[in-house]
């Protein structure tokens, strides 16, 4: 399956993303007070304007399907904040048996109370449901139930969870898998998976990312740019941060490491940041939020179009919750596919990619992203690149080089 197909989205290819900076988002918003120890380091709480939405909302009534490797309820940032979950891997074991902390680590990025100086989550009123799955790793130690990612998504999409958060990949697709995605947005969720973290070598589709009812989330670091590991094409959706954020180094849960987080904490993080805009408006569809989320991302190109490094661009919930912005759209129509969520054709829809060829990609935007990824900036401008300095929503921003992607694996992302 080639990814992106059933998306008819445009696409655009300019790697000279210009996009607002996280940390210039609010114009003159105050930037709180650096916490101590491994909060101080999560760089986008600040950017993202955290302290200034949970006055609104922090993620209340929202549940989390977690799908990664575990998540260890009794660190000092979780305690509370995990429900009952289900162990897919069918190896020895529980859901709350992390077998190398990768799980917590995302857990606690969604919904980490930050208690005992432990990692803040963007959405710390936020609950957790773990569904354990294997990476290579553990299946080199472990027989595993073979399809242990479609029954998990199976089990989160009959859950009472909102949102799915899997930060684990493949390069494989199965047909379980794919029919599971359908299933969890005739169910109503919103899933988000990681593009991956192999840009640099073979940058190839990883699922359940490519899936056309599935949110490719990619990674960005501190300026907007897109990190140059995270994988680029038709699968990336959105954008969120992932360089330089720490994780628990190992299933020991004694200390964490310094590091990117990769596509993997990107999509905590998007998880998070959907779970706010819905805590803030509870009576709204899965399809609202995301396009809400969409409308409000931050970019330089015509709204609608994608490009293939950040999709709709940089995630920005606070757009939303503290100054309003957004259009939810028709609730029961999915921006992934313009479909109606039962299956059915928008009215007025165009073909989707797999019915027609796919859009047309721009030559010039083809060339800056040659350009940009081999590092000359000023070549780009001056071949067809989009012109420095752009007011974002209204919003003064500054120019961003987005060169190159992220990504993740079963493969995980990074951390």
């Amino acid at each position: 399956m080639t990814a992106g197909m059933g998306r008819s989205q445009k696409r655009v290819l300019s790697a000279l993303a210009v996009a607002a900076s996280w940390s210039v988002v609010f114009v003159g918003a105050a930037q709180p007070a650096a916490a101590a120890g491994v909060q101080s380091k999560q760089w986008y709480l600040s950017a993202l304007q955290a302290e200034e939405m949970w006055k609104f909302a922090a993620g209340e009534g929202v549940k989390i399907a977690v799908i990664d490797s575990g998540v260890n309820p009794s660190t000092a940032s979780l305690k509370g904040q995990v429900l009952q979950g289900m162990d897919a891997t069918g190896a020895p074991g529980e859901e709350t048996d992390d077998y190398d902390g990768h799980g917590t680590t995302m857990a606690e990025l969604i919904a980490g109370t930050g208690k005992g100086g432990g990692l803040k989550g963007l959405a710390p009123g936020a609950k957790i449901i773990p569904l354990r799955v294997s990476d290579t790793a553990f299946q080199k130690k472990h027989s595993v139930n073979a399809n242990e990612t479609a029954d998990a998504i199976r089990a989160a999409a009959d859950s009472d969870a909102k949102i799915i958060s899997m930060s684990v990949s493949s390069e494989f697709s199965t047909p379980r898998e794919r029919e599971a995605a359908k299933y969890a947005e005739s169910q109503g969720k919103i899933f988000f998976a990681s593009v991956g973290n192999n840009a640099e070598s073979d940058n190839k589709d990883h699922y359940p990312a490519s899936y056309p009812q599935v949110v490719g989330v990619a990674s960005a670091d501190q300026s907007g740019k897109v990190s140059k590991y995270s994988q680029n094409g038709n699968s990336v959706n959105i954008a969120a941060p992932g360089d330089s954020i720490p994780y628990w180094c190992d299933n020991s849960f004694q200390s964490y490491c310094d590091g990117d987080g990769g596509t993997s904490a990107a999509t905590a993080i998007a998880s998070a940041s959907a779970a706010l805009v819905w805590s803030a408006h509870p009576d709204w569809t899965a399809n609202q939020v995301l396009n809400v989320l969409f409308d409000t991302a931050g970019r330089d190109w015509e709204k609608g179009t994608l490009s293939k490094y950040l999709g709709h661009g940089l995630i920005r919930p606070a757009m939303n919750i503290l100054k309003g912005k957004g259009d939810p759209g028709d609730p029961d129509i999915s921006p992934l596919t313009e479909e109606r969520t039962g299956g059915s054709p928008a009215p007025n829809s165009t073909p989707s990619a797999s019915e027609s060829q796919q859009p047309a990609q721009n030559e010039n935007a083809d060339k800056v992203d040659e350009t940009v990824s081999a590092g000359d900036t000023e070549a780009a401008a001056s071949d067809g690149g989009v012109p420095l300095g752009l007011l974002v929503g209204g919003i003064a921003g500054v120019a961003v080089l987005g060169a190159v992607a992220f990504a993740v694996v079963r493969r995980r992302g990074a951390a």
